[in-house]
């Protein structure tokens, strides 16, 4: 049987083979790992990895599997989230690219990943869950996790202003 990469590949993604998958959603059992932001559509959560510090995912908090599950006024809701995020790395990091993924293979419940990515980071161009090109830089990776509480400042309050009351 074809089987995902181990967990630590993934970065801390929950990953199982599909036959072995339990009955209970992990994105329904529990917020994620530090939650960031959350309302009653969808939440954002800050991932704990340490090589990629600037790693979020946008999780819709109702168990669909696919972005067109959602009716148009849902799928905007969460692309808006989506850019939130985008846009608040962006603006505090400048980071070289930002990884957009909704791929839901492990856990087919809706969320996406989004990613700051920068040239020295320890896989790029790959993606974060491909091998590690070079050793982590801890002085450049320290830079970026000084930015996190004000990150998620911005995320609360960019959210907060565009979540219809």
């Amino acid at each position: 049987m074809w089987m995902l990469p181990t967990t630590a590949a993934l970065n801390g993604c929950w990953c199982k083979p599909v036959s072995t998958m339990p009955a209970v959603c992990p994105l329904c059992s529990a917020d994620g790992e530090t939650l960031v932001f959350r309302n009653p559509q969808l939440r954002i959560i800050e991932v704990q990895e340490p090589n990629f510090p600037a790693f979020y995912r946008v999780v819709w908090n109702v168990h669909v599997a696919e972005f067109s599950d959602l009716n148009a006024t849902q799928r905007a809701a969460c692309m808006q989230a989506v850019m939130v995020v985008e846009q608040v790395l962006r603006q505090v990091l400048q980071p070289t690219k930002i990884n957009l993924a909704a791929l839901g293979n492990a856990v087919p419940h809706l969320h996406w990943h989004v990613v700051a990515r920068f040239d020295w980071d320890t896989h790029f161009p790959g993606a974060v869950w491909a091998h590690a090109l070079r050793e982590a830089d801890p002085e450049k990776l320290a830079m970026l996790s000084a930015n996190r509480d004000e990150i998620k400042r911005l995320i609360c309050a960019q959210m907060a202003s565009s979540t219809p009351a």
